[in-house]
């Protein structure tokens, strides 16, 4: 389960693939694969089997597997990763960008935080509604030496689009990536794209991004001179399934290359903790920086908009019940509270690096946070 398998062959789909299964017994060995087959040796079935079937499944384009990969360098190659490296708690936040043009609002943004946090992340149309590009943003955060982290959605990317864009992130002095299948087109505004087809997926982009970083080469084989330079991430979502399964897919992603994991919003520190633990079996936490995601809510119709229609948010019951029981002259003062409580609950458990901040339209609440908890 835990294999890397590769993006579809699109000159290869709709066709099958016996053919070359065939080739491959071929080269084998017929009458030496047939013998296996009614062998009692596992271990010479076990070999027989994926002499012919990896090949299949693992083109040498890709060559995916199921192991950890460290990452091929040494020296840090941003603020953020030395922060972390040094063992320090780092703070991060989360800026939307503008539904236009303009880039007044969006340094202004920039500006309120940038001396509260490491880095600061930007979206990458979320929830499939069209802003911004992340890219412009970072490097409008990168000219105001404000550390920026690139995000991409695997939903909106090609294989080639990738790959290409990363060059040009190095090029613009952009270093944390951090890779996300993106939120489904359906929750986006109508006239929709085409919601059948996803060409690869965040951790095919995380396996493909660390080699072209640690070995050199493009997906296609083509050799990179200089090769960039990249702090990779992914995000985790510790309430979208039961914790054992979400723990894998983030092993997953590990094991492919995220060296940082951004988690989906907190509010509920019992179920976190069991996501936590599922980690820590999979020995993992020694191998992968921890970001807990954090968000201030603002109001009760926040509250209940991310707990009915975020997926992957869920907000418990007693958050819910003290906004509806709260005046809502007190909202405000109580999301602060809310967030800082559940902060402190965080901040010192064994596999958590950091927190990440999540504006959700309230900037000017994340320096706030940062000076009264002392981050």
């Amino acid at each position: 389960m835990l294999e890397v398998l590769p993006p579809i062959d699109w000159d290869k789909a709709g066709t099958e693939t016996w053919g070359d299964v065939v080739s491959q017994i071929r080269k084998f060995g017929t009458y030496k694969f047939l013998s296996s087959l009614v062998s009692q040796d596992k271990v010479k079935k076990s070999f027989a089997w994926d002499s012919v079937f990896r090949p299949v499944r693992q083109p040498e384009w890709w060559a995916g597997d199921s192991l950890y990969h460290a990452p091929g360098y040494n020296e840090p190659v941003s603020d953020l990763e030395k922060e972390l490296n040094e063992g320090n708690f780092v703070i991060t936040a989360e800026v939307n960008p503008p539904l236009d043009s303009s880039v007044i609002k969006l340094k202004a943004k920039i500006g309120i935080v940038k001396d509260y946090v490491v880095a600061v992340n930007f979206t990458d149309s979320a929830s499939s509604c069209p802003r911004m590009s992340s890219m412009t943003c970072s490097r409008i955060a990168a000219e105001m030496n404000v550390e920026p982290v690139f995000q991409i959605a695997a939903r909106d990317k090609t294989r080639t689009g990738l790959q290409s864009e990363i060059i040009g992130a190095n090029a613009n002095g952009v270093r944390n990536i951090l890779c996300i299948s993106g939120d489904s087109p359906a929750i986006g505004p109508s006239p929709r794209g085409n919601m059948n087809i996803l060409d690869i997926d965040a951790i095919q982009m995380l396996w493909i991004l660390r080699r072209m970083r640690d070995e050199g080469v493009y997906l296609d084989g083509r050799k990179i001179a200089n090769t960039p330079k990249l702090f990779l991430g992914a995000a985790a979502s510790p309430f979208a399934s039961d914790p054992k399964f979400q723990a894998l897919r983030e092993q997953k992603k590990v094991n492919a290359g995220a060296q940082f994991l951004q988690t989906n919003l907190i509010f509920d520190k019992e179920r976190f903790d069991d996501w936590l633990e599922e980690i820590y079996k999979r020995d993992i936490l020694g191998k992968v920086y921890i970001l807990a995601g954090i968000a201030p809510l603002k109001s009760l119709k926040m509250a209940e908009y991310l707990h009915n229609r975020i997926p992957g948010v869920s907000i418990h019951e007693k958050i819910l019940k003290r906004f509806r029981n709260a005046n809502e002259n007190s909202y405000e003062e109580m999301g602060l509270e809310i967030a800082m409580e559940i902060i402190e609950s965080l901040r010192k458990k064994q596999g958590i690096s950091g927190i990440h901040l999540m504006s959700v339209g309230w900037v000017s609440a994340i320096p706030q946070i940062v000076k009264d908890l002392e981050l």
